[in-house]
């Protein structure tokens, strides 16, 4: 049944008014998730303890909701030295099994980076702190409190006493921020079960661009990670006993590294654009549209000038062309001071952002012809070796999918305006892997502001971010109900 008129404006009014009373309550509980100090990525036994916990307490609120909730075992994660550590739970719940209502699926994640409080946070960052609307807190806005904001509005709709729109499920995992171990297996796993009736799932684990204007986001930028070595031997050389009688790596390297990219930002790899999606007239519209202050996002970047002087261009290459990104040099002499080795061997390392409909595996092939064929010119009598260690796709949704045009209806409701249409520039792999596996509508529905640091000192989620996004979840169920038909 399609309906373009809005929600029953009773109900709607009712939850809104549930959720703006019940306010302080829902930032209690954010606070005792905060507390939780679930990083993932230190694998130290301690905070594996607390992880455990954290997903612990997370299954306990879904059932106090009245889902059904199976806290899948992980098994062990395997470390470089030798140690193994327990891999927390993934939580699979689910809320309603009507056949006439649609099925949505969120994924969240629970665990968080590092953070201490010497490393530059004003406040505790496992103590929740509110200053001027700000809600500071390490996991406040990755991921914890848009996995609350979900939860308040099914809470909403239950205390109420009113029928959930939408049948719901949740997948909730603890080790998204150290590469989701185990995820995608399970996603494999429980595809015709869990997934089976899953009609659309949605995301909520990255931000607006701008710091009042909300966003829904359809597409990210996948990323391949390479390592080119340069062998002479395994021992460092004396540069006055052997400087200018052999080809030094790191001149080789230098030289490889350089043939990339120019200082342009153009890549230099041949057929590398070939596979880039065409830019119709529909997407320049949408980047025109896009709510960007230039001179506001260059200030607070710190930079003195871009690569690019419109709001297109710099959105175009930060999202739909693809990027190279030199890291780092492995075994040059890094330390201060001045030492005259030269380095036996050693190790580059570049990455490179993929956009649709770009292939890890072309890309690949690409970077090793070229590196091959520059290499070659040199005539070096060293040994040379290239490696992708990391390959992941882009992805992008399609806008008109039914879930899209229900998040903009409920954002329009909320909010008052209709969304900025953006992408990401960086790689979130479970969005293409869902895609991939499961085959149904993916889409990112973000609820932080633009200046909330994830991943950083000072990490905060607006109470206003917050607390109209947990009206948002409300309002886009009983949007969904009405567009799935």
């Amino acid at each position: 049944m399609f309906s373009p008129s809005s929600p029953p404006a009773g109900l709607l009014e009712k939850v809104f008014q549930y959720i703006d009373l019940h306010q302080n309550e829902f930032v209690q509980t954010l606070k005792e998730w905060v507390a939780m100090e679930s990083d993932s990525v230190q694998p130290l036994p301690r905070l594996r303890q607390e992880l455990f916990r954290m997903m612990a307490l997370a299954a306990d609120k879904l059932r106090c909701l009245g889902a059904s909730v199976d806290s899948v075992d992980s098994g062990v994660q395997q470390l470089p030295n030798g140690q193994s550590l327990p891999i927390p739970p993934i939580i699979l719940a689910e809320l309603g099994n009507d056949p006439k209502k649609p099925t949505v699926c969120f994924y969240g994640h629970l665990d968080v980076q590092p953070a201490r409080q010497e490393d530059g946070w004003l406040t505790d960052p496992y103590t929740l702190t509110e200053v001027d609307g700000k809600l500071y807190g390490r996991g406040a806005t990755d991921n914890k409190g848009p996995v609350l904001a979900w939860i308040n509005a099914v809470s909403t709709f239950r205390s109420l006493e009113e029928d959930l729109p939408v049948n719901i499920k949740f997948v909730i995992e603890g080790m998204e921020e150290a590469g989701s171990v185990g995820l995608e297996e399970l996603v494999r796993k429980e595809k015709d079960r869990f997934f089976s009736s899953v009609d659309y799932i949605v995301i909520s684990d990255n931000l607006w661009l701008s710091q009042r204007k909300p966003a829904l986001t359809y597409g990210t930028r996948g990323n391949s990670y390479f390592t080119v070595e340069v062998k002479c031997r395994d021992q460092d050389f004396h540069s006055g006993t052997f400087g200018g009688i052999l080809n030094e790596p790191m001149a080789d390297l230098v030289a490889l590294l350089g043939s990339l990219v120019d200082s342009s930002g153009h890549i230099l790899i041949p057929g590398i654009y070939a596979q880039v999606a065409p830019v119709t007239e529909e997407e320049r519209n949408m980047y025109k549209a896009i709510d960007l202050d230039l001179e506001e996002y260059r200030n607070s970047s710190q930079v003195k000038r871009f690569l690019f002087d419109t709001k297109e261009e710099i959105l175009m290459h930060l999202w739909r062309y693809p990027s190279l990104s030199i890291h780092g040099i492995e075994g040059a002499f890094d330390e201060p001071g001045a030492k005259t080795v030269i380095p036996g061997q050693v190790i580059g390392k570049f990455s490179i952002r993929l956009v649709p409909h770009m292939n890890t595996s072309v890309v690949e092939k690409q970077v090793k012809q070229h590196l091959e064929y520059i290499f070659s010119k040199r005539n070096s009598s060293n040994q040379m070796a290239v490696s992708m260690t990391l390959g992941l796709q882009p992805w992008i949704a399609n806008i008109k999918d039914n879930q899209y045009l229900a998040a903009k209806r409920a954002i329009t409701t909320v909010f008052g305006t209709e969304p900025d249409m953006i992408r990401d520039g960086s790689t979130i792999p479970i969005a293409r892997i869902f895609q991939d596996v499961i085959q149904k509508s993916v889409m990112m529905l973000p609820l932080g502001a633009v200046d909330d640091g994830e991943h950083s000192q000072n990490e905060k989620i607006n109470r206003w971010n917050y607390i109209e996004g947990s009206k948002l979840f409300a309002t886009f169920f009983l949007e969904m109900a009405k567009l799935h038909y």
